[in-house]
């Protein structure tokens, strides 16, 4: 264990996510069956998905795991701008999923009344039984995280995504073969094994690592595919603790002229499933030309260890994930990397400036 595993409420939920990723697996695996079956039966059309912050990358993993896994239309919309992008009048059956940790966040809760207007029923995705989005939803999915008490969210994020990526499993049942769907079940069980598997590999290579980058005050966090998610949420979580300029793009986009930004004082952090590899060899060969160190996340692979020409540090989780889940795993090495990124300039990562844990 790191020696600053209790020092921060944030380290210790780091630490706490293999065991609440558990608890949700056991305890909402019945009822996210029911779940899934009543949304089956009433014959909806289409998922809108909605959030804000880290619950907004969360849906966006979300959708990307609904879209490959089930027959189910989705869109995405930040619970902000919800009322503005979705049409007065909705002329199929529409079922909104909003996603919230305390449940009384107004955006999210000002999109749920608009979906109400529209006559769409709700599917909450919370951490709060009591909370106002919890009462006014048709249906309930309760991650297990207990109680989050650091501002950056962590734990509350692992349980959001093993909660919808159990109910995706679910909804395919009648789109898979029973034997394709029995495999992706069972590939989704393996994630707290993993989880625990990774933080104990994983942690004090990272925190050498963020000790090693300290001076750097610009990153930029590419990944594609359910992954470009996680680059959004790790780099949102640099920001948070770190108050630095961290942005997350998709890695074929950053392409398309923020890459003109790249140079000795940023860094760049690439996020590959096994079969994206290859194709970032030359990638992060170019922005290494630049002057940038690239970090890999990736898994442990021997072409992903042994390719120093193309980025300077290899983060490896552990295989075994099925890649439409894999932001469950591929966030860890980042919520490390911005903790101890955190304390070693210095920062109290539990209690940012100008932020508090709910938005009213």
């Amino acid at each position: 264990m790191a020696r600053f595993e209790h020092s921060h409420h944030m380290i210790k939920e780091i630490f706490e996510e293999p065991v609440v990723v558990r608890r949700t697996l056991d305890e909402e695996k019945e009822r996210t069956s029911e779940i899934a079956h009543e949304i089956r039966s009433a014959g909806y059309e289409m998922i809108y998905i909605t959030g804000s912050g880290t619950s907004y990358h969360a849906g966006l993993a979300s959708q990307y795991a609904l879209s490959n896994l089930t027959e189910l239309m989705t869109s995405i919309i930040p619970a902000s701008e919800f009322s503005r992008w979705v049409p007065p009048k909705i002329q199929r059956k529409v079922l909104l999923m909003a996603i919230s940790q305390s449940g009384e966040s107004v955006d999210v809760l000002e999109a749920v009344q608009a979906a109400l207007d529209r006559r769409m029923a709700v599917l909450a995705v919370t951490n709060t039984p009591g909370s106002r989005l919890a009462e006014i939803s048709k249906y309930h999915l309760l991650p297990k995280s207990g109680r989050e008490l650091a501002v950056p969210a962590t734990k509350t994020y692992v349980t959001q995504l093993m909660s919808i990526f159990m109910l995706s499993v679910e909804l395919s049942a009648e789109t898979m073969s029973p034997k394709d769907f029995a495999r992706t079940r069972e590939g989704l069980f393996k994630a707290p094994k993993l989880l625990e598997k990774t933080l104990r590999s994983l942690n004090a290579q990272i925190r050498d690592i963020a000790g090693k980058y300290r001076e750097k005050n610009f990153l930029f966090l590419l990944g594609s595919g359910p992954n470009y998610a996680t680059a959004l949420e790790g780099a949102l979580k640099l920001k948070e603790t770190c108050t630095i300029y961290a942005e997350g793009f998709a890695t074929r986009e950053f392409l398309h002229g923020p890459m003109r930004l790249v140079d000795e004082r940023t860094i760049i952090t690439m996020i590959a499933s096994p079969d994206e590899i290859e194709t970032y060899h030359s990638l992060g060969k170019s922005l290494r030309n630049f002057g940038a160190p690239v970090i890999l996340i990736s898994e442990e692979t021997v072409e992903a260890a042994n390719s120093g020409e193309s980025w300077d540090e290899a983060i490896l989780v552990p295989p075994g994930l099925p890649k439409v889940f894999s932001p469950i795993l591929y966030i860890i090495p980042l919520q490390l990397f911005a903790y101890y990124s955190s304390v070693s300039r210095g920062l109290n990562p539990d209690v940012p400036e100008k932020l508090t844990k709910v938005v009213r």
